[in-house]
């Protein structure tokens, strides 16, 4: 029986230290049938040439210049020129393992259409990572493992960009790259999680997730912090929010302040809890603020809590589940 072909989509900027690794990670993965599909980004160092040099001498290989501008762009222009049945994305300046496309094809032929493979992930950054990419990576990892990963899409992008596959007919079906949202993998994401899609358990490393300064999610205005909450209101409000139940907001922190906004800005009636004594019984855009018990004075409240200490989080779950609350049905966090 022949191996399905996938598709590889890469985008690329200006990552000529990088880029050579991330194709020779390709090159040496187990699973053979694959094209992959680079896409330069208006790049202004040699990462172009030296892909043109690959894809010389590499058949799987092809590389092109984005239609247009910016990541969605470009990925617009890899999906145009690929064919495979299965549809993945890499980063760049990332590695794979060796059997990743295996891994995935693997899952998804044995579960089939309506499921999304994903992997585990392993950053690494030449001088050291820092305590927060390592708990984002352990974060992570806990709910792939389990597959999940939808189970807190409010507080971070739970599918790592570079480290998914599925159907294209999945994907297309979903809208593929044809939104205009940034940032994009978390949009993507979320799409998943509305078209209900399955994530696939896996307990192994399919990606090494490089990290430094310079990399595009850490520069570009399209993944700054106010996107992701921007993005993160947009889909509660779609997919999660009852109007017919009360709405509240624990947290009066600057994210707290912000989510506030946004529901005053669409119109969303809440109220807004804490336990800081400081704040109680403030008014903050013109909205009260009540102790956190008030909640138990609500008929079946939803609540979206901001606050971001571990530990404070974890005193708040048991709270809800003292008032046999569920996660992802009554209360949501997006931090």
């Amino acid at each position: 029986m022949s191996q399905p072909l996938v598709s590889i989509l890469v985008p690329f900027k200006n990552t000529e230290a990088f880029i050579a690794d991330c194709l020779d990670s390709i090159l040496k993965q187990s699973y053979s049938n694959w094209e992959a599909i680079f896409v330069d980004d208006n790049s202004d160092d040699n990462s172009f040439e030296i892909l043109k040099t690959y894809s010389e001498k590499e058949a799987g290989i092809s590389v092109y210049k984005n239609d247009s501008s910016g990541i969605i762009e470009a990925l617009k222009t890899a999906y145009k020129h690929s064919s495979g049945n299965y549809i993945t994305r890499m980063d760049s300046d990332d590695l794979m393992t060796p059997i990743r496309l295996e891994t995935m094809v693997t899952n998804l032929e044995k579960y089939g259409k309506k499921h999304l493979a994903v992997g585990q992930v392993n950053y690494f950054r030449a001088d050291g990572l820092s305590d927060g990419f390592a708990r984002y990576e352990q974060w992570l990892n806990s709910l792939t493992v389990s597959g999940n990963n939808y189970s807190e899409i409010y507080k971070e992008c739970v599918i790592p960009s570079p480290c998914w596959m599925l159907h294209r007919e999945d994907f297309d079906a979903c809208g593929g790259f044809n939104s205009d949202i940034y940032p994009e993998d978390y949009d993507l994401a979320f799409r998943f999680y509305k078209a209900n899609y399955t994530c696939i358990p896996c307990d192994k490393v399919l990606l090494h997730w490089r990290d430094y300064n310079s990399r595009t999610s850490r520069t570009h205005e399209h993944y700054a912090e106010n996107s992701f909450l921007d993005l993160k209101v947009h889909y509660f409000l779609e997919l999660n929010y009852d109007a017919t139940r009360p709405l509240a907001i624990w947290g009066a922190g600057s994210k707290g302040k912000t989510l506030a906004k946004l529901l005053l800005k669409e119109n969303i009636p809440f109220y807004w809890i804490c336990d800081n004594p400081k704040k109680i019984g403030k008014h903050i855009y013109d909205q009260e603020l009540f102790n956190f018990d008030y909640l138990a004075e609500l008929q079946q409240p939803q609540s979206i809590v901001t606050v971001a200490n571990t530990k404070a989080q974890k005193e708040i779950t048991q709270y809800f589940e003292t008032k046999n609350m569920q996660a992802m049905i009554d209360y949501f966090f997006f931090c």
